[in-house]
């Protein structure tokens, strides 16, 4: 009883405390590891030109790499939930990103296609682990008032990452012989940060309470107080060898079955309909809309400018959403953002030249990354931290086999769909996403996230 009301105290504290220092420093940390993951994600589309020649593939064999970082992601990020929720989200966090680093090295080391297809899976997962457990980690660390504008803030790396990529395309990949094989490098730079993090990078609060370690979250809680950011020290005292006798014994490593129980299956359907439809609707979107416009009759300009402009709108999407986080809350944002994005395919639908597809694409982007900021933010919120990164990680993993469908859905149903089918589909969708989140959703503006769970049983 005496450490459940130490860890309460612990909470209290964390919550109350000025956000300071050490939060926007532990934001940069989260935030760095997402930026490289969208960098490596987005920079195989400027390699398939050059790798698909070079090796001879096929459509078939192009396809397969060009997929293979999803098929790891949705690995990663099952992974990450099942381990984040046992081992910690410290550890995740770290042997993800070396995991990443060191796959994305030998990858430019490639002799051949299938090499290079598996070592992107490899990769793909260090990629999917580390998705799903930052925002998890982030959630966990800053106050509720603050919380949806961290964890939008950091989801927003992604879109820098999507940018360095473009950037890294154009000047490393595309001039240079080797140019593909350098960009693979460049891209597992992110090792070195494993230096930074082994030295600063502390557990989460929340999940030490949880498993009896309140020494140590009480520790991490103390330094925050004093603008200070330092890996906790592990501590062998009564309270945690008890602890740990008892985790042996009762802890399961899948927990899968308890995203259906009673009280969490409607929030584990809800988060399945969003995390599909916002990350089906994006891959539909971005893989096709330049083959669907063209098989149109429209010319489309596939020039660097364009992709950049596209690509910089996905800054201020992240950026507006973990504002209106806080402003709107997450259910708003995310049906405000889900709705806009049903308007700008609608508008794409008939727009008639390039400029057009220019200003409604970059409408488009604006709107589905922002929704990313909010989904984010709002999946961590509705579990209890002892199936947190498991419920993250399976939402993330749902919404992925989404993101591998789309391509495959669309440029079978064209033929029967046409263009105006297509959009109308991808535009129910969105739609469906929309009228689930409104009606169904959990209010979490402002509230802490023991307060969410412990009003699951209600909603």
């Amino acid at each position: 009883m005496e450490s459940v009301k130490q860890g309460l105290s612990v909470i209290e504290r964390m919550e109350n405390m000025r956000v300071a220092s050490p939060h926007y420093k532990l934001a940069m940390i989260g935030g760095l590891g997402l930026l490289f993951d969208g960098m490596d994600g987005s920079l195989v589309s400027y390699v398939l030109p050059i790798i698909t020649p070079l090796w001879n593939l096929t459509g078939g064999q192009t396809g397969l790499i060009g997929s293979s970082l999803l098929i790891g992601i949705l690995i990663g990020a099952l992974v990450a939930g099942v381990l984040g929720d046992r081992i910690g989200r410290r550890k995740v966090m770290m042997y993800a990103l070396a995991f990443y680093a060191v796959a994305t090295a030998i990858a430019a080391f490639s002799v051949n296609w299938e090499m290079f297809f598996a070592l992107r899976v490899l990769a793909g997962i260090g990629l999917g682990a580390e998705a799903a457990i930052i925002p998890t980690f982030i959630s966990e660390l800053i106050p509720a008032a603050k919380r949806g504008l961290f964890v939008g803030s950091v989801a927003g790396f992604f879109s820098l990452g999507y940018l360095c990529a473009a950037l890294i395309g154009t000047f490393v990949v595309a001039p240079m012989a080797q140019g593909w094989r350098i960009g693979q490098l460049v891209t597992a730079l992110p090792v070195v940060l494993l230096l930074w993090w082994r030295r600063v990078l502390p557990e989460s609060p929340r999940w030490l309470i949880a498993q009896g370690r309140v020494a140590e979250a009480e520790e991490i809680a103390t330094n925050l107080e004093n603008g200070k950011l330092a890996a906790n020290r592990p501590t062998a005292d009564a309270t945690v060898v008890a602890s740990a006798r008892g985790q042996r014994s009762t802890t399961k490593l899948f927990r899968h079955a308890e995203l259906f129980a009673r009280d969490q299956l409607k929030r584990t359907i809800v988060l399945w309909v969003l995390w599909i439809a916002v990350t089906f609707s994006f891959y539909g979107f971005f893989v096709w809309i330049p083959s669907l416009l063209v098989a149109n009759g429209m010319t489309i300009t596939k020039s660097f400018t364009y992709t950049l402009i596209i690509t910089i709108a996905q800054i201020p999407g992240y950026y507006s959403a973990a504002y209106l986080n806080e402003k709107l809350g997450r259910k708003v944002l995310i049906f405000t953002y889900l709705v806009g994005g049903v308007v700008s395919a609608f508008l794409l639908a008939r727009s008639g030249d390039t400029s057009q597809v220019l200003v409604f694409g970059s409408m488009i982007s604006f709107f589905m990354n922002g929704c990313y900021a909010g989904l984010y933010a709002y999946t961590p919120e509705v579990y209890p931290t002892n199936l947190r990164a498991t419920g993250v990680g399976t939402a993330s993993a749902v919404g992925r086999i989404g993101g591998i469908a789309a391509p495959i859905i669309i440029g079978v149903g064209y033929a029967q769909l046409g263009f105006g089918g297509i959009f109308a589909m991808i535009m129910a969708v969105l739609l469906a996403g929309a009228l689930t989140i409104l009606i169904f959703g959990v209010d979490t503006k402002g509230r802490t996230l023991e307060d969410i769970s412990a009003t699951r049983s209600a909603t």
